[in-house]
């Protein structure tokens, strides 16, 4: 049989191949649906563990910071600001280090055995267990940071982010250890980016007449700038989701301050520490800090498709 638009000869297709065709079609589609399946479970099993609290406390919950499990009084704001400042801050010092290494391992601006040790590096960097960068961060990081963090308190305590003196675990070095654990991420995803622009665009580039870092901000980054926001905010989704080490050296403290040198604590964090030994008030106040994480997390997901698919259509 011929297909007359094309010319090419179609073969006829036996019962079986169509068999097998539809066979795995619909496997594939139980598969992907058991993604969607899993995840809208754990959104109800959280959401309706979390009702009790959602009646008593509404949305007050989420703008106090009262949490005392002994008067049965609980707010998470504590909580939320620790999240979303230990998580964006790490962002604004990870991305600029993840970008610009992604940049020396793929436009050969460094020797090629030293391209190799850093991306060699990275890749350690990301196989380390978030419980050993917690230990790291409690007595190598903490200590070695806390000389700058007394300068800042000393000559910027009045800016309410430096108003409390640096004693030990804090919000800071979380901020520090989470630039250290999503940093492999950015850095992995970027270089992934930049070495699928074409090199007919970056010859292009040469071609007329611009210089290497010319090309690479106005030609290159621009190309791969889809993968890359991808990358950041997988990377925020990651950071915000963390537990381990971060609860290892935020403080844990339920103390609202503004102050990124005081003890404070993240949603993760609280989660891991007073699950275990919860009664049923208390956990369903956990519950719901644990409902508002996931949809502070599903928007960030929402927001990095929106974001890179403009991206995608504007380069």
């Amino acid at each position: 049989m011929t297909n007359l638009k094309t010319g090419y000869l179609l073969r006829s297709r036996p019962p079986s191949e169509k068999f097998v065709d539809i066979c795995f079609k619909n496997l594939v589609l139980i598969m992907a649906s058991m993604v969607a399946i899993v995840l809208i479970s754990i959104l109800l099993v959280v959401f309706w563990g979390s009702l009790d609290s959602m009646g008593r406390y509404g949305l007050n919950f989420l703008i106090t910071s009262n949490w005392n499990p002994v008067e049965d009084q609980y707010g998470a704001f504590t909580a939320i600001y620790g999240t979303l400042v230990t998580s964006l801050l790490a962002l604004l010092i990870a991305v600029p280090l993840g970008v610009g290494t992604a940049i020396f391992i793929t436009e050969n601006i460094i020797p090629e055995k030293a391209r190799n040790v850093i991306g060699l590096m990275v890749e350690l960097l990301a196989a380390i267990p978030s419980v050993v960068l917690g230990l790291w961060a409690i007595f190598i990081l903490e200590p070695i940071i806390r000389p700058f963090l007394q300068f800042l308190h000393n000559d910027f305590g009045w800016i309410p982010l430096f108003s409390t003196e640096p004693l030990g675990p804090g919000i800071a070095p979380a901020i520090l250890i989470l630039v250290v654990m999503i940093l492999p991420i950015i850095t992995a995803i970027s270089r992934d980016s930049l070495n699928q622009v074409p090199m007919k665009l970056r010859q292009a580039a040469y071609g007329v007449g611009t210089t290497r870092w010319g090309a690479i901000f106005n030609v290159i980054l621009p190309a791969a700038i889809s993968g890359i926001a991808g990358g950041v905010m997988l990377a925020l989704g990651r950071a915000m989701g963390e537990t381990m080490a971060v609860t290892m050296i935020i403080g844990n403290s339920n103390v609202f301050s503004w102050s990124l040198l005081a003890p404070g604590n993240t949603i993760s964090a609280m989660l891991a520490n007073q699950f275990g030994e919860a009664d049923v008030g208390q956990l369903s106040s956990l519950m719901y800090a644990a409902f508002v994480l996931m949809i502070l997390t599903l928007l960030v997901n929402i927001v990095a498709q929106w974001f890179v698919k403009k991206m995608s259509l504007r380069y």
